[in-house]
C-alpha cells in the first residue's frame, strides 16, 4: 500500500464510471478471460464503448439480475473472470440468494459492481436508493465488500480484484467524486487507510463520507481539537488492527458512511470494538429509514451526514470518555 492524499480537496474530472469503464477495457485487452455482465445498464455506466470493442465478451443481459449473477458464476467455473454490474440495490437485495449459493457456497470467482449506492442515487429516490447493501453482503460468508472512495482508488482496486479469487462487492457512485488521493496511489484490500493522525478522537469513515470527515477534521482543529481519520474502504474483511491500535490512542470514536447506520460500517467498527477496545462511539449515517428523492448534497442534509454533523458528533464522543 502505497498512496499520497491531495493538499486540496476537489472534485475529479473523470468521472467514476468512466474510469471503471476504461479500466475494464484494458483489463479485456490484456486478458481474453476477462468478461462483463450488465443488467441493462451498460449507457448508464459507461460500457457502449467497450462492447462495440469486445462485442462477445460484453454481454446484456436484460433485466434479470439474478440471472445474471448466475451466469456470471457459471461462466467463473470454466475459468472466465466476470464482472457484473448493476445498481447497488439490485446488486444487493434482487440477487442475494444467488451470490450466497451460485456465488460464495459454490467458490465462485465474480466481481459486482453495485453503482448509485446510498444517497447517490439522487433523484432516482427511494427505490433505487440502498442503505443496506453492504448488511446484505457483509452477512454472506466469504464476500469481501469493498467502498473505493474516489476514481484513483477504483482503478487500483478493480485491477486487483482481477488477480484475486472470490465474490467481490464493490459499491460505487457513478459520478464525479472528490479526489482523496493522487494518481498513481495503490492499497491493500483489507487494510484501512490512515489519512490524518491525531490524538483526541478518531473518525471512521468510508465513500462519500471519507472527503466529509476530511473537512470535519480541520473544523475541529480549528477548535483545538486533534482528529484522526481513517479510510475503512475495506469493510469485510474489516481491518481489526488499526482501529483497535487508533481508538487505543485517541479514546472515542465516530463512524461516517452513506449507508444505514445498521449493519454497515458503523456496525462493523461497533463490533470490533465491544470485543476489542471499548471506547465512547456515535454513528454518522441513514438512521434506519428509507431514501427520497433529491440532489445528493439534499440528502446529505437531511441524512445527518455533513462535516458539520460530524464535528458535533466528534465532540460529544469525546464528551462521554471516562463517563
Amino acid at each position: 500500500m502505497c498512496y499520497q492524499i491531495v493538499n486540496e480537496l476537489k472534485t475529479e474530472e473523470k468521472a467514476m464510471r468512466d474510469v471503471y469503464a476504461a479500466t475494464l477495457a484494458d483489463l479485456a485487452r490484456k486478458d481474453d478471460k476477462v468478461v462483463s455482465l450488465d443488467a441493462d445498464l451498460m449507457n448508464s455506466v459507461g460500457l457502449v464503448p467497450v462492447a462495440k470493442e469486445f462485442p462477445d465478451r460484453v454481454i446484456d443481459c436484460g433485466i434479470q439480475e439474478a440471472n445474471m449473477f448466475g451466469t456470471a458464476a457459471g461462466m467463473s467455473a470454466v475459468g472466465m473472470i466476470p464482472f457484473v454490474h448493476t445498481f447497488a440495490c439490485f446488486a444487493s437485495r434482487r440477487i442475494a440468494d444467488q451470490v450466497f449459493v451460485s456465488g460464495a457456497f459454490a467458490k465462485a470467482n465474480v466481481r459486482i459492481i453495485g453503482s448509485d449506492p446510498g444517497i447517490t442515487a439522487a433523484f432516482n429516490g427511494a427505490t433505487h436508493m440502498p442503505f443496506e447493501d453492504i448488511g446484505i453482503m457483509r452477512g454472506i460468508p466469504e464476500v469481501t465488500v469493498i467502498e473505493p472512495t474516489d476514481a484513483v482508488m477504483l482503478e487500483d482496486i478493480v485491477r486487483q480484484t482481477k488477480e484475486q479469487k472470490g465474490i467481490f462487492y464493490i459499491r460505487m457512485s457513478r459520478k464525479n467524486a472528490i479526489q482523496v488521493y493522487k494518481k498513481n496511489s495503490s492499497f491493500e484490500i483489507g487494510k484501512a487507510a490512515l489519512i490524518k493522525e491525531g490524538t483526541d478522537v478518531t473518525l471512521f469513515a468510508s465513500g462519500i463520507c471519507v472527503a466529509e470527515s476530511m473537512k470535519a477534521a480541520e473544523q475541529l482543529a480549528e477548535e483545538g481539537i486533534s482528529a484522526e481519520v481513517i479510510n475503512v474502504f475495506t469493510i469485510k474483511p474489516i481491518d481489526v488492527d488499526s482501529i483497535v491500535a487508533s481508538v487505543a490512542k485517541t479514546g472515542a470514536a465516530v463512524t461516517a458512511e452513506n449507508h444505514n447506520v445498521i449493519n454497515g460500517l458503523g456496525s462493523a467498527v461497533s463490533e470490533v470494538l465491544a470485543e476489542n477496545q471499548p471506547v465512547p462511539l456515535e454513528r454518522i449515517g441513514v438512521k434506519d429509514r428509507f431514501g427520497e428523492v433529491g440532489s445528493v448534497d439534499y440528502l446529505r442534509e437531511t441524512m445527518k451526514m455533513t462535516a458539520k454533523d460530524i464535528v458535533e458528533a466528534a465532540k460529544k464522543a469525546i464528551s462521554r470518555k471516562g463517563v
